[in-house]
């Protein structure tokens, strides 16, 4: 006798269903076609969970540019002071600083400034 998938079949397309709750059409109605979709917004995720990281740090930098030349000095320049300074904060902190707490941007910008000479 042959053996059958039954229940652990109806478990899986019942499984993919629930993944697919809220896509339109046929890539939510018809199995196959819900399957591919399930796949490539998989392999979209993955993909743009590191895109996101790419944009996040432009978008830091443009912040740190925009910063640094109201207090009369450019993003590399800014940077390159960091460095000589010894100061160890990444691009989302001072980018977050800026906004968010100007008097402790000052202050880190100061000592930035010193090291610049």
């Amino acid at each position: 006798m042959r053996s059958m998938k039954g229940a652990a079949r109806t478990q899986a397309k019942k499984r993919l269903r629930k993944k697919v709750k809220g896509f339109v059409g046929g890539r939510r109605k018809m199995y196959r076609t819900a399957k591919e979709t399930l796949i490539k917004a998989g392999v979209y995720a993955f993909r743009d969970r590191k895109t996101k990281r790419r944009n996040l740090r432009s978008l830091w930098i443009i912040r740190l540019n925009a910063a640094c030349r109201e207090r009369g000095l450019r993003y590399s320049q800014f940077i390159a002071g960091l460095v000589k300074a010894k100061i160890e904060l990444d691009r989302k902190t001072l980018s977050e600083m800026a906004i968010h707490d100007p008097a402790a941007f000052d202050a880190v910008f100061a000592l930035v400034k010193g090291a610049l000479g």
